[in-house]
């Protein structure tokens, strides 16, 4: 039962979304709506996380350099390597459409707010968590459109122009908020339900954009229940893969606990808030939907096992070794 305060309301919400989505079609005059308001909330998102961010927290983050290291080396070289060996094994078991979300997944950068927050509760690095993280999400708008060009690049006609609008609708507005931050931040961090509900607002509007253009498009037929329960198991696997590397690796690289309970937090967690936005940008609209399932289903996993690993992680912060 204590797993269930971490059943997030607002993945309730997208839940609801998918599902109305889907039972229900929209002409394609109000998907194109969406498609444009999805265009202009992501942009203000970035420009919003660009002013809350300080530039100093970025500076600061380099100077733990092996830590910081072994969080972008876990995020954008270990997870695309599983990602990419597993694929053969996903397509027959998910299906085309959700084993390339699965993918995708494996490419985004790691999240923010519930690394820092399990990292917290289990005794970790704290501000080492916020750098790993800011970090993997400023990286990761170069980082995770380059990889899916040339990974998926083949499948999916991602290709250059796709890098082209990440840089002007992601990096460019993060860019200018960066430029305001010494006059806005202190406004915009003292006011954290501007960035949450910008946040929040985003990805339900680009995954109401997407599960309608899907809906229209007719590409729910291909998917089947036995589909689904595949994607969990599967997204269950990568994410135990991860965990357990990240672990042992930071034993293996001698940091010291609080580093290494950072590194499994932040090293083995996706970004939704970053990954649906960025797919509404990378993608042609027919296949956003087929990356959205999947990041939503790993990203509530995650934050299930992860609540689970920090209080068990929290009653050993004596220095006294976890079993898991």
């Amino acid at each position: 039962m204590k797993i269930l305060r971490y059943v997030d309301p607002f993945i309730i919400s997208l839940v609801v979304i998918l599902v109305v989505g889907i039972l229900v079609p929209i002409p394609e005059t109000w998907i194109g709506a969406l498609s444009k308001a999805g265009t202009i909330a992501v942009m203000l998102l970035f420009l919003v996380y660009g002013m809350r961010l300080r530039t100093s927290e970025v500076i600061d983050a380099l100077k733990n350099l092996r830590l910081q290291v072994s969080v972008v080396v876990a995020t954008f070289v270990l997870f695309p390597i599983l990602g990419v060996v597993l694929m053969p094994v996903m397509k027959p078991l998910l299906g085309a459409t959700f084993a390339m979300g699965t993918l995708y997944m494996t490419l985004l950068p790691s999240t923010v707010q519930s690394s820092v927050s399990f990292t917290s509760i289990a005794g970790g690095n704290v501000a080492g968590a916020v750098s790993a993280a800011t970090i993997s999400n400023i990286a990761g708008m170069v980082f995770t459109p380059l990889l899916v060009m040339l990974i998926m690049g083949a499948s999916t006609g991602v290709g250059w122009g796709s890098i082209v609008n990440v840089l002007t609708q992601l990096l460019i507005p993060f860019i200018i908020g960066q430029l305001l931050q010494p006059w806005a931040g202190d406004w915009v961090r003292g006011h954290r339900w501007l960035t949450k509900a910008v946040d929040r607002g985003t990805i339900l509007i680009v995954v109401a954009s997407g599960v309608a253009g899907a809906t229209a498009r007719g590409l729910w037929d291909e998917v089947t229940w036995s589909d689904a329960i595949a994607l969990v198991i599967a997204s269950a696997v990568i994410l135990t893969i991860m965990m357990v590397t990240t672990w042992k690796a930071g034993h293996l690289l001698k940091l010291n606990r609080a580093d290494n309970i950072t590194l499994l937090m932040c090293g083995s967690k996706k970004s939704l808030a970053t990954g649906l936005p960025m797919a509404a940008i990378i993608f042609p609209p027919h296949i956003v939907a087929a990356v959205t399932v999947p990041v939503i289903v790993f990203h509530q996993l995650q934050l299930m096992v992860a609540a689970v690993l920090a209080r068990r992680l929290s009653m050993t912060a004596d220095g006294t070794e976890s079993t898991w």
